[in-house]
């Protein structure tokens, strides 16, 4: 795996969709569609090419994805969004859709939070702003949520006549509950931040400027222990959840034991026994 300074200066860059942010080991994807960063087949296109780029060979080891931090200053008092939803381009196009081979192949140009969740690295939202419909769903895909405590979270397909259709109906009741997901999927209703962090659909609460530098420090966190072990930790999580309690616990041994092989472990050991931080390079 490429882990040099030439490999991360790749994912230097800006366009119309997405400012990708290199930092050490950690990368920081901004959605750059303000003020309401409304997801279009540019920007699920551009999640999705990163996406499949940092599964294929990756010189990172976590990702956060926040919306760019801008606010509309104008008199509405609209303020900074992480994404308010889908374009008003999809809309448009899934009213006229007249097949439902035509309404397949456009749900699935604008599908962009499975590509997030399928990173094998730890993913954090940093909503720095309201994340409504399909900019919640894209939010749920992540492993921590951070929340700017004035942001607003609606999941309202409903009362456009859909149901979510980029993993909400599925990622919400796994993380909030059945209970709590089915209020918010059939009433559509929006609820602020404290609320989001009761029922768990956010990890913590931030003033809005501290959003990023708290999803920094939890990546700080994360970065100072093994990255396999980041990895294998996530992978028995999400997997295990899917399995009977006996074979979650197979798979926990069998990650153990590969564990045990790595260099990463080695060093782990080594360092307690010298009484300093461990060096881990991934290996």
């Amino acid at each position: 795996m490429l882990r040099g300074k030439d490999s991360r200066a790749a994912y230097m860059s800006t366009n119309d969709s997405i400012t990708l942010r290199p930092e050490g080991r950690l990368l920081i994807a901004v959605l750059n569609r303000p003020p309401d960063n409304l997801i279009d087949r540019a920007l699920a296109f551009a999640l999705r090419d990163l996406c499949a780029s940092l599964r294929e060979d990756s010189p990172f080891d976590a990702l956060i994805v926040t919306g760019v931090d801008q606010a509309k200053d104008g008199p509405s008092g609209d303020t900074a969004a992480f994404s308010r939803g889908a374009s008003r381009s999809f809309l448009t196009e899934s009213a006229e859709a007249a097949s439902g081979h035509v309404a397949q192949a456009l749900f699935d140009s604008y599908r962009c939070a499975s590509a997030v969740a399928s990173l094998p690295f730890p993913v954090i939202a940093a909503i720095n702003g309201d994340a409504y419909d399909q900019g919640l769903e894209l939010a749920l895909a992540a492993d921590i949520r951070v929340a700017a405590e004035t942001a607003q979270f609606r999941m309202g397909q409903a009362l456009q006549g859909l149901i979510p259709w980029d993993g909400g109906t599925q990622r919400l009741p796994r993380i909030v509950g059945p209970a709590h997901a089915t209020d918010l999927l059939l009433t559509g209703r929006t609820i602020g931040a404290e609320e989001a962090l009761g029922m768990g659909l956010v990890n913590r609460v931030a003033p809005p400027v501290d959003v990023l530098t708290t999803a920094q420090e939890i990546a700080a966190q994360i970065l100072a222990g093994g990255p396999i072990a980041a990895r294998y930790a996530k992978e028995v999580i999400s997997t295990g959840s899917e399995m009977t309690l006996d074979q979650g616990i197979l798979l926990e041994t069998d990650l153990t034991m590969i564990l045990q092989t790595t260099k990463d472990r080695e060093e782990g050991i080594q360092s307690f026994l010298e009484r300093r931080d461990p060096e881990f390079r991934g290996e």
